[in-house]
């Protein structure tokens, strides 16, 4: 469990765990209802019982990669998720993302649990580089980052496609010796 105190505007107290069996439901709600994924995610119907398999086998933990969900009291607001990027065949990088319901946006949950996610990789992995990115329109995500330690390094080309078009994508990162681990 990774917690801070003082987290958002509201001093909700954000906390990273992990996912539960009964969590299930809010990671299924962003494969089932566009709304909730919110305009920069959401990319068609997808598989439902994706996260329940994942679940069932490692719990959404493993060496590669994995998803924390995000809380504040008992109410769960989303996920951030992890994964190993293989740059060769000595060293590798995470690329981080998140997920928040739409009752969860804008009150810093984001920017605090991203942060909480980059201390824990940090202090449990011997990466020295954590990288986020998101889409050229989603500036809320883009001030999230920079909030949370990150610094952008550039736009990505025609990097993903969604709701029938090819959109640019802004890569951010953040090195561990520009991140405090207190």
């Amino acid at each position: 469990m990774t917690e801070a105190n003082n987290a958002n505007s509201d001093d909700e107290t954000v906390i990273l765990r992990p996912v539960r069996e009964g969590d299930l439901p809010v990671l299924e709600t962003f494969l089932t209802n566009p709304e909730a994924g919110g305009p920069f995610q959401w990319y068609g119907w997808t598989d439902v019982k994706r996260y329940r398999r994942r679940w069932s086998e490692n719990g959404l933990l493993a060496d590669d990669g994995g998803q924390l969900m995000v809380t504040t009291g008992t109410e769960g607001h989303g996920v951030v998720a992890w994964r190993k990027i293989t740059v060769s065949a000595t060293s590798y990088h995470w690329n981080i993302g998140i997920q928040l319901l739409p009752q969860a946006r804008g009150r810093g949950i984001g920017t605090q649990a991203q942060r909480l996610l980059v201390r824990y990789l940090f202090a449990h992995t011997p990466v020295v580089r954590i990288e986020a990115d998101t889409e050229r329109e989603n500036v809320a995500e883009q001030r999230a980052l920079e909030k949370a330690g990150f610094r952008r390094e550039g736009v990505l080309r025609s990097v993903t496609f969604r709701d029938g078009r090819w959109r640019d994508g802004v890569l951010y990162s953040v090195l561990r010796d520009e991140f405090p681990l207190t």
